[in-house]
Parts: C-alpha cells; sequence; structure tokens
C-alpha cells in the first residue's frame, strides 16, 4: 500500500537525544557488554528511544529490474519492480530520514538461485572457481555488502547448487546467514551460526541489544535431498525457537527479532513426509514467548503486517513478508522506553514499501553493471532454430507441443541411463508447466527461450511406480482444476489453481493416455488411463522420468519419494533441454509432439 514520505523530525523527537549508532561489529553470537563513552554522555539519560528493521526476502538474484527471459524490462499485471537495485534506493532513504544509525537491515533467504544470473555464477562462471582458477565474487554478494546487511536467513534455494557453493557464498558476504534448524547430520550442532546480536547505541544510556534468530525451512530435507542427505538436519522451527529466544534473552537482548524463510498459514506443501510445518512462522509467534517481531519468507508473498498473540504471554507478535524479488521493503518500527535501566518495547509496527516508486540506486547500478551485461549476452547466445512457434500459453489446461519438449528430452536422457531389465519396462514422464508465459519463437533459439520454459534448476530421476500408483499420482495433480459441472462452461481464467496448487506443482503426463473429467470430484477424475492403446493395469510397472524436486516428495505427491529409483542424475534439465537443442540443430514439434491427455466433462472434450 502506498505509504507517505517519512518525516525525519517526527520520527526523531520520539527521542530524547540523536546520534545513536548501531555497531558495526555486532558479534554474532555473543552478549558482550561495551562500555558507553562517558564523555559524550548527555546530563540526562533519555528515558525513550526508537529504531527500525528493514527486511527483504526471497530476492532469487534479481539485482536490477530485468528479466532475462524476456530479454527486457520485469512487467506484470500490478505495474511491479524488481531488483536490489531498487530496494537499495528505499533503504538510502531510511536510513536518511531516521538516521543511519537507527536502522538495521536484515534479509530472510532465497539469495543466489532464481535468475539466470544466479545461475551463471553458480553454473557457467562458478563463484567456487573452475579449472584450478579463483571465481568470481557473485553479484548478490557484492550487492547486500555494499547495502549493508547485518544479517540473513538460509532460504532453501540456497542449496540448490550445493553446500560448496553455499558456503563460498557465505565466505563472500559481510554479514551472517543464519540458521538456527540447519544443523550438522553428525553432531546436530547448528552448521550456521542460529543469531547475531546487533547494538543500537544510545548516548547516556544503555546500548539497545537486538537479537536477530535466523531459522529456515524444513522442507529442504526433501527438496535438496541430493545435496544435503547424511550431511545436514533440518528440524521445526518452533522447535529450535523455543531453544533459542530464551537464549538471547539470557544474552540480554532487549529485542528479539526472528528472519523465518517459512510462511505464516500453517500447511505444508508436503504433506506427512516430514515432521515439521513447512510454513510454521505464525505458529513460531504463537507458541513461543519473548519475540517482537518476525520477517517472513518463502512464500512470495504480500503481507504488509500481520499480528499474532502468544498464546502463554498474550504479547502481540508482529509478523510481516515483503512480497519477493525485491518488489518490496518492510519496515519494522520500534518504539523502547528505558524502565529501571533496562530498555522495554513498548510499540512495534510494520508497512511494506513499494520499490516501484523509486529509481535504481546509482551505486549498486555501478557495481553490477558488468556483470548483468555479461549474463544478458549469454543468455542471448543462438543455440539452433525451431520451425514453428511453441507457446506455453495454454499448459495448463491443455497438451501443448511445448510441454512435450521437456517431456522428450527428460525420457530420452532416462533411457540412457537405465538398466536392461529397467529399459524392458515402459517409460514414461511427469512434469509441470512453469512459466505461462514462455515461448520459444520460431527462427532462432538463444539460451534464454530454453530457459524461460524450465526456470527451475532441477535435475533428473527415474522412479518406479506400479499402474495403480500413476492413478493416485495423476488424481492428485487433477486436484488442480476447480470442479465445473457439466454444461457449465469452462473458463481458463478461474479453472486452474484450485486448492492453492499452484502450477509448478501440477504434473502433467506423457507416455501415456488419459483424460481429466473436471465435471466429477477430486480423486475420481482420471478416466480412460492407456499405454500403447491398452488400458493400464493396476500392477503394471513404469519408469517415469521426474524432476528430484518431486521425485524427493516435493508439493506431496504420493508415493514417488519412496519408489524405487531406475535412474539419477546430477545434471540439470533446464540444460539438458538446451543441449539437446544445440545437438539436433532444429527444434522440430513432430519429433515430440503428441496430444495424450485432455480435460473433459462428463465424457465430452472440453476444448
Amino acid at each position: 500500500m502506498p505509504v507517505s514520505p517519512l518525516n525525519r523530525r517526527a520520527f526523531l523527537q520520539k527521542s530524547a537525544v540523536t546520534g545513536a549508532a548501531v555497531a558495526a561489529a555486532g558479534a554474532v553470537g555473543t552478549g558482550s557488554a561495551e562500555a558507553a563513552d562517558a564523555g559524550h554522555r548527555p546530563q540526562k539519560a533519555p528515558r525513550t528511544w526508537s529504531f527500525s528493521i528493514l527486511g527483504t526476502t526471497d530476492l532469487h538474484s534479481h539485482v536490477f529490474d530485468w528479466d532475462y527471459y524476456t530479454d527486457a524490462t520485469y512487467k506484470d499485471s500490478k505495474g511491479n519492480s524488481v531488483g536490489v537495485a531498487r530496494v537499495a534506493t528505499l533503504i538510502k532513504q531510511q536510513r536518511a530520514a531516521k538516521g543511519e544509525d537507527r536502522v538495521l537491515l536484515v534479509d530472510a533467504g532465497d539469495i543466489i538461485q532464481g535468475t539466470s544470473l544466479a545461475y551463471y555464477y553458480a553454473r557457467v562462471d562458478p563463484i567456487t572457481g573452475s579449472d584450478g582458477h579463483k571465481g568470481p565474487k557473485h553479484p548478490m554478494a557484492i550487492a547486500m555488502n555494499a547495502m549493508r546487511y547485518d544479517a540473513a536467513a538460509l532460504g532453501n534455494h540456497e542449496f540448490n547448487y550445493g553446500i560448496e557453493t553455499l558456503r563460498k557464498f557465505e565466505k563472500q558476504c559481510h554479514f551472517p546467514l543464519l540458521g538456527a534448524n540447519a544443523l550438522d547430520a553428525k553432531t546436530l550442532r547448528p552448521a550456521f551460526p542460529p543469531y547475531a546480536v546487533k547494538r543500537v547505541r544510545v548516548p547516556g544510556a544503555p546500548d539497545i541489544k537486538v537479537g536477530i534468530l535466523g531459522l529456515t525451512n524444513p522442507g529442504i530435507a526433501l527438496w535438496d535431498k541430493d545435496n544435503v542427505a547424511g550431511k545436514m538436519a533440518f528440524t521445526g522451527l518452533v522447535e529450535q525457537a523455543k531453544k533459542y529466544v530464551p537464549r538471547l534473552r539470557a544474552l540480554g537482548c532487549d529485542v528479539v527479532f526472528l528472519t523465518d524463510h517459512s510462511g505464516l498459514d500453517g500447511s505444508s506443501s508436503y504433506g506427512n513426509e516430514l515432521p515439521y510445518v513447512e510454513n510454521a512462522s505464525n505458529l513460531v509467534a504463537e507458541q513461543v514467548p519473548g519475540i517482537d517481531a518476525i520477517l517472513v519468507g518463502h512464500t512470495h508473498t504480500e503481507v504488509s503486517s500481520y499480528t499474532v498473540t502468544n498464546t502463554e504471554t498474550g504479547k502481540a507478535v508482529v509478523l510481516s513478508e515483503p512480497y519477493c524479488y525485491g518488489m518490496r521493503l518492510t519496515v519494522f518500527d520500534f518504539e523502547l522506553e528505558l524502565v529501571h535501566g533496562q530498555w522495554k518495547v513498548t510499540s512495534t509496527k510494520a508497512q511494506t514499501l513499494n520499490s516501484n516508486t523509486v529509481e535504481e540506486d546509482a551505486e549498486i547500478t555501478e557495481l553490477l553493471k558488468a556483470d548483468h551485461d555479461l549474463v544478458v549476452k549469454y543468455v542471448n547466445t543462438p543455440v539452433g532454430t525451431c520451425t514453428a512457434d511453441l507457446s506455453a500459453a495454454e499448459a495448463c489446461w491443455k497438451d501443448v507441443p511445448v510441454m512435450d519438449f521437456i517431456h522428450q528430452v527428460q525420457m530420452a536422457t532416462v533411457a540412457t541411463g537405465l538398466s536392461a531389465a529397467d529399459a524392458a519396462l515402459p517409460l514414461i514422464s511427469v512434469a509441470a508447466p512453469f512459466s505461462r508465459t514462455a515461448d520459444i519463437p520460431q527462427g532462432d533459439v538463444t539460451i534464454r527461450d530454453v530457459a524461460g520454459l524450465y526456470i527451475y534448476d532441477n535435475t533428473l530421476y527415474g522412479k518406479k511406480l506400479t499402474g495403480a500408483q500413476l492413478k493416485d499420482y495423476l488424481e492428485y495433480a487433477a486436484k488442480y482444476y476447480h470442479q465445473v459441472p457439466s454444461g457449465t462452461k469452462v473458463d481458463t481464467a478461474t479453472l486452474t489453481n484450485a486448492n492453492n496448487f499452484w502450477d509448478y506443482m501440477y504434473d502433467t503426463a506423457a507416455g501415456v493416455s488419459y483424460d481429466i473429467d473436471i465435471a466429477q470430484a477430486e480423486g475420481s477424475r482420471i478416466k480412460n488411463l492407456t499405454y500403447n492403446g491398452a488400458a493400464v493395469t493396476p500392477d503394471q510397472v513404469f519408469v517415469v522420468a521426474v524432476n528430484n524436486y518431486r521425485a524427493n516428495g516435493g508439493s506431496g505427491y504420493p508415493h514417488i519419494a519412496s519408489a524405487d529409483i531406475a535412474y539419477s542424475s546430477t545434471n540439470e534439465i533446464r540444460q539438458l533441454m538446451i543441449d539437446y537443442v544445440t545437438a539436433k540443430g532444429t527444434l522440430d514439434p513432430a519429433d515430440f509432439a503428441a496430444a495424450n491427455w485432455k480435460l473433459t466433462q462428463d465424457g465430452t472434450a472440453v476444448f
């Protein structure tokens, strides 16, 4: 929502004295006191003070207001802008209005994955180095260091490129990456700092000690199983907050602030695959006493301010989630009063600021322009041609050729790595329509054209399902559609995303044929499931080409996580698709397009 410009005088008059200072070297995990300089103390100590914590989340390596897949300025239906360069301008405005020394800056995770820039510095010119050469500095580390972040929580996507890449990024940052529930698998001790303690200096009065506790998402154990299994373990947010919040209070923290890479509705996309809740920030606020405010991430939602009452103390805890990609900046404003020599929080408020109201910061632009230009050149590299325009605009309700391109690459790759026994089994593929705006044009095809279709860094598996399990799998996928009775016109604008089942969660299948009867209730929609013209039998065994996210339990599909493995690879599906076009030279839908599924209403085709 629009926010009126800040009034520096109004903000500062809440405190008796100006000139506080945030300790630049706020020690991670320490509680030692520092004596104030008595020579600078006013005659009378202030009784009140105020400061702010600014928050970002899910930046996903968006540095500028740019879409690498369209090779143009970012655009969406709501007029949002993206990138840390714009957020940096908002941050400078806040510091100028309130005082440099009254502002802390925190992020809630998902920093190093999500754009072609992120991929470039993980795989093309990796920050870990290659061939004996030292790697470059990650553009997000450069930007966030320049913006003077005080701390960031680990996001689940921090683990997508492996722990080595994450550790290198950690070393390049001038601020700690926090994860109280990211544990070493052997010792079950935090593998990253669980918290940081910062100080807001108040002349003539005790410092205000701010404890910042970082919590990441337990779903990492599933989603990035290939990268973390046997190395790290991920426990629940509530469980670890109950351990560390009292510790921060015992260290003398006057304010306890959490940065959670976890949504605030108590839901989990992975069902019962894990004993810990995926989106648990509201539960943390409700069940763990001693918390003042929580910066929320993970769900790519704007929640300007949300209040949860702690059940034990009755205290209100303020939560805020600043959308994603740098579209918003959360501002937490704290007011405190000095009572018997100790600071007490008297007021906590939160709001979000829209980055589309400002221009990109010149300093960040200068720092990152060369890196950005390098990635733009890379993604515009031609890899082949295409004989027809392949659009994903209708992929969520029609079997379109561009999705068959993904299926073809997945099946062809898995087929090359199967044992003789597994190669005798029928091979099929499942994949989701990640982007409705993706389009591979007729004519020249570039890296960005393919990358825009497959936007995630998933790798490939082959898993075995029986015919009965496959039908369960497809029934689970079909809950993506709202029920539309026979005789009722189908409106594609309202047809999909039932049950908060988003596009990336919805799998279509190739290699088998089937109908989805949207007139039927959930669980009874898959009809006419056949393989090579014959009905699929319950005990028939298939090898299913599937991405690692889904294979390890992502989105809660039945059977697939526990299914036997027939094939696995560390090669990213997106790169396999690029390699396919490069090897073929020409992408021709005649080589792979097959309309094998359709939507029906009581047996009548919808489209």
